[in-house]
C-alpha cells in the first residue's frame, strides 16, 4: 500500500478534525476524508485506536 502522509501528519489530521467536527465516526471520515482514513489504517491497525492515539 502506497501511503503519502507520516504518522504525525496522520495524528495531526485526526486532531484537527477532532477539533471541527463532533462525529469522528468511521464512515464518515472515509467518505469526507478518505486520504487520511486509508493512511490511519495503515499506521494504525483500526480507526479507534488512531483516534485514541492522537487525541489522547
Amino acid at each position: 500500500m502506497y501511503v503519502d502522509m507520516t504518522m504525525e501528519e496522520v495524528m495531526e489530521g485526526i486532531r484537527r478534525l477532532e477539533k471541527l467536527e463532533d462525529n469522528l465516526s468511521k464512515k464518515k471520515v472515509k467518505k469526507s476524508h478518505p486520504q487520511l482514513m486509508k493512511n490511519a489504517l495503515y499506521y494504525f491497525s483500526d480507526w479507534e485506536k488512531a483516534k485514541d492515539k492522537s487525541i489522547s
